[in-house]
């Protein structure tokens, strides 16, 4: 009879918690039981383990096998305790002594011929981990989880290279620490230069991604609405190291850092509109990041906006001013980040010709009432800037005019990305759209000029306070592409223009 202990750990959401996997193998009719809450996918690594410790030449016993995963009181999801579990019962076995498990952290799952296959939630065991011991991780999540310079790292590619290592049989370095791919300067492909015309539109996107503000497009089919924003990426300033991880650690824990990779650039969403509410803000059974988690520090682009499903966008209401949400189920709750750039584009009626001057509308009011009504006051109300995209002429198409470039576009808005990180220097949030009322009022506050501008914008169109509140933040990103250090009444003006389509204009 023998017990042994393995260490390995799991996560509930982002946050990584220690597992010990505890090992009894007592005399008695040959069993093997695993306890301690597992799920269907860890039970069935019982036939797992036992495969590949047989197929790996290495022997298995015909006793009775307890495996407990402490706490007990936690589930435990996946197949990732495949590892932690064969060790810790070879070491109950007398094949590993007991003391060559201390001061390792085991995670990976076995294939039947006892190779290891990779995980989902590397980096963040990694970053949760780093002071419990040195990671012995499959080969495929070495590279990931070596972000986090702070902890040792051993890529493995099978269960008998683990027993070599752990008896000393065979020695191997740890995984290098990974570095971040520097982004292009000049992205191939996609580029604002063969956007033609649509001036205002250009404009709105520069003060959008400049200040993180939330946009939508109203315009006629084949205006160009999904054009711009598919360019969107071409402008974005590359992500810091600490924005990277956090983006990382969301498509980690989503299983899609092979497609993710290792990379600055922002993420670039785009949801077909038959999504779901779960798949969108998160959900299910055990809790997994949305659309809007993987659209973190990036942009979440809502194509076609009033065809997607009202509880979906109603949905959008906390996320959009938390820049975090929570997702609560019988025995958990969990959170996931949420900062994205909003950017939605719609017609505005069924049919799409409502505002194009060379095209009829056929749309019965009562149909073009309705479909405006999909999207509810309290969203278009949270959206920063409202822009109409008219139809492009044919003109405009031919001409030869050379149009601006994303490189020139993105410098601009990269001087005021600069502007505001200098000046919330102190502060976790580095973008305009997140000031709060106190940083609003000592940043923003108009020149008196604007601020009678203001005024009369409010009275006469009928402004919420929090139309109020985005305008100012609208006004002090203009004036830092400006370069001005006040706000003045022309920034005003520009940032009232982009809510012209605030609700009490609807239509």
């Amino acid at each position: 009879m023998a017990l042994a202990r393995a260490q390995s750990a799991a996560y509930v959401g982002i946050q990584a918690y220690p597992v010990t996997v505890e090992t009894d193998v007592a005399n008695g009719l040959p069993q093997f039981n695993v306890v301690g809450l597992p799920d269907a996918s860890v039970k069935e690594s019982r036939e797992r383990v036992r495969s590949a410790i047989k197929n790996s030449g290495l022997p298995f016993p015909g006793d009775k096998i307890t495996i407990n995963l402490a706490p007990a009181d936690v589930k435990k999801e996946g197949p990732s305790f495949d590892l932690p579990i064969a060790v810790s019962l070879l070491a109950a076995s007398g094949v590993i002594p007991e003391e060559a498990l201390r001061n390792f952290i085991f995670m990976g799952e076995l294939a039947l011929d006892g190779s290891l296959r990779p995980f989902k939630g590397a980096l963040v065991l990694a970053q949760g981990l780093k002071d419990q011991g040195t990671l012995i991780f499959p080969q495929e999540n070495a590279r990931e989880a070596a972000l986090e310079n702070k902890v040792a790292v051993y890529g493995m590619r099978s269960l008998s290279e683990v027993v070599q290592f752990l008896l000393k049989e065979k020695i191997l370095s740890p995984e290098p620490t990974a570095t971040l791919p520097v982004p292009p300067a000049v992205f191939s492909g996609l580029d604002f230069s063969e956007v033609k015309g649509q001036p205002l539109a250009k404009r709105a996107l520069e003060i959008a991604v400049a200040g993180g503000h939330n946009l939508v497009f109203i315009g006629p089919p084949g205006a160009g609405k999904t054009m711009l924003a598919a360019r969107i990426p071409t402008i974005m300033p590359p992500l810091s190291t600490e924005e990277s991880i956090e983006v990382m650690k969301v498509y980690s824990v989503a299983g899609l850092m092979e497609k993710r990779g290792l990379s600055a650039l922002p993420p670039f969403r785009s949801p077909h509109y038959s999504i779901s509410p779960p798949a969108l803000i998160g959900g299910g059974s055990w809790p997994k990041p949305g659309e809007i988690s993987l659209a973190h520090r990036g942009v979440l682009f809502l194509d076609e906006m009033p065809e997607f499903r009202k509880d979906v966008l109603e949905s959008l209401r906390s996320p959009l001013e938390e820049g975090w949400i929570w997702i609560s189920r019988t025995k958990l709750q969990t959170g996931f980040p949420c900062r994205f750039l909003l950017i939605a584009a719609m017609n505005p009626c069924p049919c799409g010709f409502l505002t194009d001057p060379q095209k009829t509308c056929r749309c019965a009011s009562p149909q073009i009432q309705k479909y405006q009504a999909r999207i509810s006051g309290p969203i278009l109300d949270r959206i920063d800037l409202h822009v109409e995209v008219p139809a492009v002429s044919y003109q405009t198409l031919t001409q030869e005019t050379a149009e601006e470039s994303s490189a020139v576009i993105r410098e601009r808005i990269l001087r005021c990305r600069q502007i505001q990180h200098k000046r919330f220097a102190d502060m976790p949030l580095k973008l305009n759209v997140w000031m709060r009322s106190r940083e609003i009022k000592r940043y923003a506050t108009p020149s008196a000029e604007g601020q009678k501008l203001l005024e009369a914008a409010m009275k006469r169109l009928h402004f919420s306070a929090r139309a109020y509140y985005k305008i100012l933040k609208l006004g002090r990103t203009i004036a830092d592409l400006a370069g001005s250090p006040v706000v003045e009444a022309a920034h005003i003006a520009e940032a009232v223009q982009y809510r012209s389509l605030d609700r009490q204009r609807w239509g």
